[in-house]
């Protein structure tokens, strides 16, 4: 639903020709002045009934995409991973991560369109 709205707040629009890790590049309007590959796979109910994302070390992406209601919560992939490997954690909380990293950007979407 909101993943298609998201994608029209980008410019020059790309997407991968094979499985890259990411699913759609452009610049984001009003917010960044660059290019960037966005990781949009979806928020999802695990095992244990948490709630996430799944990442991978490998991807290509430079941004993850989190959707929400209101809002969309865009992280800095590398800055994400020094994150993790300097803390050695798996399992990360969204509102702790937002406090700790740098490179957040939060757009809501009734602004954002």
């Amino acid at each position: 639903m909101s993943v298609a709205n998201f994608t029209k707040l980008l410019k020059d629009k790309k997407y991968p020709k094979s499985k890259e890790g990411w699913d759609i590049e452009g610049i984001l309007h009003k917010s960044t002045n660059r290019s960037y590959k966005y990781d949009l796979g979806p928020i999802r109910k695990f095992e244990d009934e948490s709630v996430g994302k799944i990442g991978f070390f490998k991807t290509k992406a430079d941004k993850m995409v989190f959707d929400f209601k209101d809002q969309w919560i865009i992280l800095d992939i590398e800055e994400l991973h020094e994150y993790i490997k300097e803390n050695n954690v798996k399992n990360l909380l969204l509102d702790d991560l937002l406090k700790t990293l740098t490179w957040n950007i939060i757009v809501d979407k009734w602004i954002g369109l």
